[in-house]
Formats: C-alpha cells, sequence, structure tokens
C-alpha cells in the first residue's frame, strides 16, 4: 500500500510564495525612481500545504509555470539560477513581466530581503538577498501571521492604469521592507505590522488602483482600515484583494495560518 500523502500528491512539490512589506518595488518601472537605492520588499517560502485562490497574490501563476518547467519539483540547482530560467521562462513575450520576488520567494527558503536597485541588471532582479531561516524566528512567524481568504482579482481589473510614480513614496516603500525583515528578525509584532500598514499606504499613493478599482466589488480600503485599527496591522496579499494578511498575538476570526519552508 502507498504511504505517499495524497494531499501533497495534488498540491505537488513546489512551494507557495508569500509576499509582505516593499512590494512592487521589484518592478524596474517602480525602483528606476528610487532615490534611496536598494529598495526592499520581504518574501517567505511556503510548505504547499493548502491550495490558495488564482489572481489573488501567492504567484500561482508562477508556481503554474515552475511545475510545467521542473515537472513538479525544484532542480537540485543553485537558487539563483532557478530563478533566472523560471523568469525568462514565465516572462516570455509579456508586455507586463511579473516581478522576480515571484521567482524568489518560490526558489529560495525561508524569509527573504530582496534589495533592489535600478543600476544593478536594470532592477530586474535584486542586488543581494539576505534570507532568515533560523526556527526561532521562523516559528514566530509562524504564530503571529494570520491570513483571511478576501476575494481573487475580477476579469477585467488592471491595477497600472494610474501611477503616481513620486521618488518620496517609492523610497518610502523601500523602506518597508528593509523595516519589516528588522521587525521579523527581532520579533517585534509592533514594527512589523507598522511595516505592512505603511507598505499600503504607499500602495495607495503610488498605484491607486491597487486598492480602489471600478471592477472591484469588494470596498477594499475599508476592510484594510477596520483591520489595521483592530490590529497591529494587515496588508493585501497583492493588488486588488486576494487575501488579507493579519498581525496578531491572538486568534483572527476566519483567517489560518501557514508554514514556512525553510529546507
Amino acid at each position: 500500500m502507498s504511504t505517499a500523502d495524497p494531499l501533497q500528491s495534488f498540491l505537488g512539490r513546489i512551494p507557495l510564495r508569500m509576499a509582505l512589506a516593499g512590494g512592487w518595488i521589484d518592478q524596474p518601472f517602480v525602483s528606476r525612481h528610487n532615490p534611496d537605492p536598494p529598495g526592499s520588499m520581504v518574501v517567505v517560502s511556503l510548505v504547499p500545504n493548502f491550495r490558495p485562490m488564482d489572481r489573488a497574490g501567492f504567484a500561482t501563476g508562477t508556481r503554474a509555470e515552475a511545475m510545467r518547467l521542473w515537472n513538479g519539483r525544484l532542480p537540485r540547482r543553485p537558487p539563483d539560477q532557478l530563478v533566472r530560467e523560471l523568469y525568462a521562462a514565465e516572462n516570455q513575450d509579456r508586455t507586463d513581466p511579473s516581478g522576480s520576488q515571484d521567482m524568489v520567494g518560490l526558489v529560495y527558503p525561508g524569509i527573504s530581503r530582496l534589495d533592489y536597485d535600478y543600476r544593478v541588471e536594470g532592477g530586474i532582479f535584486p542586488a543581494h538577498i539576505e534570507t532568515l531561516t533560523d526556527r526561532r524566528i521562523v516559528r514566530w512567524l509562524e504564530r503571529v501571521l494570520y491570513v483571511l481568504p478576501v476575494e481573487p482579482r475580477p476579469e477585467g481589473y488592471y491595477p497600472l492604469g494610474h501611477r503616481n510614480l513620486d521618488p518620496a513614496w517609492i523610497a518610502r516603500l523601500g523602506r518597508t521592507g528593509r523595516e519589516c525583515f528588522e521587525a521579523i528578525r527581532h520579533r517585534d509584532l509592533r514594527a512589523l505590522g507598522r511595516s505592512l500598514n505603511d507598505c499600503m499606504a504607499c500602495w495607495e499613493a503610488i498605484l491607486p488602483d491597487t486598492v480602489r478599482h471600478p471592477t472591484l466589488r469588494v470596498d477594499l480600503k475599508g476592510l484594510l482600515r477596520a483591520y489595521q485599527r483592530r490590529y497591529p496591522g494587515a496588508m493585501f496579499s497583492g493588488c486588488g484583494g486576494g487575501y488579507l494578511f493579519v498581525v496578531s498575538d491572538e486568534p483572527v476570526p476566519g483567517a489560518f495560518q501557514i508554514k514556512i519552508r525553510v529546507a
């Protein structure tokens, strides 16, 4: 009799990716305006023990490409090589390419800070990556981070219709990633919450369609504000909603928690 886990057989072995503060700084059209490079963002590699909604900020499209490209599991090769290979495969002939943070979050284990500098490879790939895999830090983040399902991005939704590429806001966006990473390193709940809240303020200022758009059925701004008032911090998993990440030292009704991949 087979001892294989049927859930893992269905979900596949390629990790999932969660993006925290600093998102969008991985896009060259943003980072080129950063007066204080590098700008940083944080990604977390997850054990694939649930199936996230598509079009909801968990890089499911990138993961599907990785499943196809590598026959369902990560090859045993240097992670930077895998990131570039997957980036090329997914973004071939795309007008709006996926940022490389999607690929890094799938390939690199643990909790990673990605530093983007437009002067380095045009800002396409991180100029530097720092990763945390310390068990105490990992277990702490697993304990305080809650994931609340909201709604996938609707068909016809486009987040880049309005762009306010103000250098001051972009510099602030890049700082939220550094602050988020240091908060996780020091297991500082309040600082982690502030970094997520600040990141959402930057999104709203730089790319307002990330939180309001005619196709969106959910009042994302209202939902976000309510959770930010109740808990230390909250941010959406991606543009247009998807999931709401909530930082809390107590259970969040309706939310679930994640398992971070460290190996």
